[in-house]
């Protein structure tokens, strides 16, 4: 027992030492930033290891789903019934479990609709009215809980905590029990154009048809970990979920002339769907482009009635930890088969004919693409299908993505719709490896779904086109952001709900710090093994940050604790600065030869002038001795004697391979905090050109400035830092020598009517849109 109490007080102590050193020592010229991240990790154990692998003793639950659930079209209303088994497969005994309600966030008691912040101004919209309360017209949305019981019908209480449920059970858990129980539940469908949502339906006026996305919309398990006990962080409409793996059968009931897109597949769709489109359901399965199973005409004809009749869609998912669905007669269906690693996997697309043009020729090309890049950089995709539907919005769930991306009534569309559309079926999609196999927990970590999942659609968008418009990703794309005063900033650990700059934070910051890891620090082969390593310990698990951050140091082999501590927990930019440059050669022989100060102050000069000033020396010449005509002669002795001393320790073996070098003296400051490899580029004289980088660790002994000696045969003409802008440095105006100004923007155009064109825009501004807006 002393000797466990004296090794948690070591740790303890050793923890403390270096958290005063990190915190309570910002003058300190070095030893902040390079210290191991200790402290702001979670210590290792038995369920999570130092290496960042699952322990031995790594657990986690499981819930499988029986669902019957009825879509009625008529009064925009779900109804549905569940059974749900809950294995507790944690060492923990548990008196009640926590089940997740997100549909409630429309409940208008939630506080989701109660927090908002707003000002009044001179000029205030209706929209803007209604949204200082917008709970207000959500009256008879949110769940209806019918009935809650076990499995043999018995009532159970529970208590509903505005997004989160808890049911209490009638006797404790124990370790390796299982609990049945069964939900019957109701709620009003909102319409995504009037209440906001992840889910909803979105009316087609022109046709009197809608398109539901019906998501987040069963009670469905918290998550219950190692780590964190239950997760009932309430759902706000932004950070995401973590959920519990398992099985799912689901009965869809729509009416009969609606398409269904749904997680798993479909175990009755010879009777969904007519012979016609069976048939080309199966030649997909063989076809080298996309077959339309449901044709742009079929679904043209579907939408001019509507059927009084229903039918009901069967659907088994394994192993996921969500289900969605999508319904509407107005889908237009392609679908054609891949091979990842032997396995045949069918990649499909569900749109209306609003999108046809755009959907019909990239959409499932794009899910193709996607589902093989990410294989090669992850863990090869285990499902048997992956689904991209046009939902006019963004949102992932296991095997279905909804996204947007629609043409112009003629079929036409913009460049920026299309790399729009590109983009979000890659990020959407892909998101079915981060975070729907790898299980990250997003209430508390945005940034580990969404930034590894943008990281990855950056890897796919330059797979698909080498000069593919990427928006997120490369270094020089964040400098924006972290050029922001330090109070606009926050760290990427910042939790879920509680971050401000969603987009900049939790995509764009976190996946570039990502890219910088691959290209710049560790380089790509290094960072993809232990990325890939990452990925496969962690598949169909739950991970946490420090599971990522120790799995991409054990598997690399490189220290990244330096850039995991400044990119991730801090909020320091990178600003390294090029303050001088020296040029020095070796002397003639090299000797030094003394030259006496030739230098005269404007006194001496006057003094000479001056006629009324006699000098003593000039009036008794018997004051002239020999260091009268001898001036500076004991220095000249002295450098005399230094020449002798240096010829007699003269390198006289290499000093001709030295005689032609030239001797470059840098000197670098750290202004904006964050250390990181310094990559120079060199332009010689002869126009020829080298990159040279030095290693981060060139500032361990002083984080705030150093000097280096570059030895070249070649003179210099021009010197200049991160040539590629791969560090994220915030200013390139101090990274230049010589020093020459960045050019300021300004823009160019004819005046036309005195100030401009109709409402004060010049002529060439309306051309330009105008020319923006074709395909």
């Amino acid at each position: 027992m002393k000797h466990l109490l004296l090794c948690l007080c070591t740790m303890a102590t050793t923890a403390a030492i270096a958290q005063s050193q990190f915190y309570n020592n910002p003058q300190s010229n070095h030893g902040n930033r390079f210290e191991d991240l200790g402290f702001l990790l979670p210590t290792p154990n038995e369920y999570r290891t130092a290496s960042g692998a699952p322990g031995p003793k790594y657990w986690q639950q499981k819930a499988d789903y029986d669902i019957d659930v009825t879509l009625d079209e008529q009064n925009n209303y779900i109804r549905g019934k569940e059974t749900v088994t809950y294995f507790n497969q944690s060492p923990d005994k548990l008196d009640y479990i926590w089940l997740q309600l997100d549909e409630n966030i429309h409940n208008p008691q939630s506080d989701n609709n109660k927090d908002n912040t707003g000002k009044m101004g001179d000029r205030v919209s209706n929209s803007q009215l209604s949204g200082f309360e917008p709970g207000k017209k959500m009256e008879g949305y949110g769940v209806n809980l019918a009935t809650v019981t076990d499995a043999s019908g018995k009532a159970l209480s529970y208590t509903v905590v505005q997004t989160m449920m808890r049911i209490n059970l009638p006797a404790p858990l124990a370790p390796g029990q299982q609990f049945v129980f069964k939900i019957d539940w109701s709620y009003k469908i909102n319409n995504k154009a009037e209440i906001g949502g992840r889910g909803g339906y979105e009316n087609f006026p022109e046709d009197g048809n809608n398109l539901y996305s019906i998501t987040q919309w069963y009670p469905r398990m918290a998550v219950y970990s190692d780590f964190k006990g239950w997760e009932h962080s309430q759902f706000t409409g932004g950070a995401e979920f973590a959920l519990t793996f398992g099985d799912f059968k689901v009965k869809i009931t729509t009416p009969a002339d609606h398409i269904v897109a749904a997680t798993g597949e479909c175990t009755n769709l010879k009777q969904m769907i007519s012979a016609a489109q069976y048939n080309r359901w199966m030649q997909a399965h063989s076809a080298s482009q996309p077959v339309e199973i449901v044709t742009l005409d079929e679904a043209k004809n579907a939408e001019q009635s509507k059927s009084p009749a229903t039918k009901t869609w069967v659907f088994e998912a394994k192993n996921v930890r969500d289900f969605a669905f999508n319904s509407s007669r107005k889908f237009i269906w392609d679908a054609m088969q891949i091979d990842i690693n032997g396995k045949k996997i069918i990649a499909q697309s569900y749109y209306p004919k609003e999108a046809y043009a755009l959907w019909s020729r990239y959409s499932t090309k794009v899910v193709a693409h996607t589902l093989k890049t990410y294989s090669k950089h992850t863990i090869p995709y285990p499902y048997p299908q992956a689904s991209s539907v046009e939902a006019a919005n963004g949102m992932e769930y296991p095997m279905l993505a909804m996204n947007n991306g629609r043409t112009a009534k003629d079929g036409t569309y913009s460049e920026a719709t299309k790399y729009g559309m590109i983009g979000v079926t890659i990020h959407e999609v892909g998101h079915n490896f981060f975070p729907m196999i790898v299980n990250s927990d997003e209430r508390q970590y945005w940034w580990m779904d969404e930034g590894l999942n943008t990281f990855c659609q950056f890897l796919t968008e330059q797979e698909f086109d080498n000069n593919y418009p990427s928006t997120r990703g490369p270094a020089h794309l964040i400098t924006g952001y972290m050029r922001l005063p330090k109070d606009q900033l926050e760290p990427i650990m910042t939790k879920g709900d509680a971050v401000a700059s969603v987009g900049s934070n939790a995509y764009a910051k976190a996946s570039t710090g990502l890219n910088i890891l691959r290209e710049t620090i560790m380089g790509r082969d290094l960072f993809d093994f232990a990325f890939k390593e990452y990925a496969e310990r962690w598949a169909f698990r739950h991970p946490t940050p420090a599971d990522l951050f120790r799995t991409l140091r054990d598997a690399s082999g490189v220290d990244i604790d330096w850039f995991i501590r400044g990119w991730f927990f801090g909020t320091d930019p990178v600003d390294i600065s090029l303050d001088s440059v020296k040029w020095f050669k070796l002397a003639d022989n090299n000797t030094m030869t003394f030259q006496p100060q030739t230098f005269r102050t404007i006194g001496q000069d006057r003094n000479k002038e001056d006629r009324n000033i006699k000098f003593a020396t000039d009036a008794d010449t018997a004051l002239r001795d020999f260091y009268y005509y001898n001036r500076g002669a004991d220095a000249m002795l002295r450098a005399g004697e230094q020449a002798a001393k240096d010829t007699a320790f003269l390198d006289k073996e290499n000093v001709d391979a030295w005689r032609d070098k030239n001797f470059y003296e840098l000197s670098f400051s750290n202004l904006g905090g964050l250390v990181m490899p310094v990559i120079i580029e060199w332009t010689y004289k002869d126009g020829t050109k080298e990159v040279q980088r030095v290693p981060v660790t060139v500032w361990r002994k002083n984080e705030k400035q150093f000097s280096k000696v570059f030895i070249k045969d070649k003179e210099v003409a021009a010197i200049r830092l991160d040539p590629y802008r791969e560090t994220a440095d915030i200013n390139e105006e101090n990274q230049i020598w010589p020093q020459m100004p960045m050019p300021s923007k300004f823009q160019l155009f004819k005046m036309q009517g005195g100030f401009g064109g109709p409402r004060g825009q010049s002529a060439g501004s309306n051309a330009m849109q105008k020319a923006g807006a074709k395909s």
